[in-house]
């Protein structure tokens, strides 16, 4: 049968020797170096890792000085808001006002032209009443008064005269 090769005989066994020879010897010499290599990245990291948080620290600062403008912005905005609707609501009522004002201006301007068309009417109507009275009379006195009659109305027309220029001037 098949005869199995010892220990000494495998190099796969005398690898592992070799390597296991090689960490004892130099083991000391390259720990050294490997533990000093990994300190130092340990140093890098943990500095990282310090400036990672300062920065997160002045970012969250950030946030919040962002946020409390933001909030200041918005009371702001909504002052702003609120003085114009104010203004709008003042110019609103002034505007009405006015309005209001200029209506009755108007209102006031009708009625007064009404009332002058109504006195110019009543005028008018005077005049008319005083034309027709008179062609009126002057027929009436043509034909029914005497020269002697006549005479007395002039006559008595004439004393009349003064009084009635005396209550015009007044008027």
């Amino acid at each position: 049968m098949h005869e199995e090769p010892g220990f000494f005989a495998e190099p796969r066994n005398w690898v592992l020797i070799a390597f296991i020879l090689f960490f004892v010897i130099f083991g000391r010499k390259l720990w050294a170096p490997l533990a000093k290599m990994l300190d130092d990245r340990g140093t890098r990291v943990r500095a990282e890792l310090d400036e990672a948080a300062r920065l997160r620290q002045e970012a969250e600062a950030m946030l919040r000085e962002a946020e409390a403008r933001r909030a200041e912005a918005l009371r702001e905005a909504q002052a702003l808001i609120e003085g114009a609707k104010a203004e709008a609501e003042r110019v609103a009522a002034a505007a009405a006002g006015e309005a209001e004002a200029s209506a009755r201006r108007r209102e006031q301007m009708a009625m007064d032209r009404i009332a002058a068309a109504e006195k110019a009417a009543v005028d008018e109507v005077r005049l008319t009443a005083a034309e027709v009275a008179t062609v009126a009379a002057r027929q009436v006195i043509a034909e029914g008064l005497s020269a002697e009659a006549d005479a007395r109305l002039i006559d008595h027309a004439i004393t009349q005269l003064p009084g009635a220029l005396a209550s015009r001037r007044v008027a």
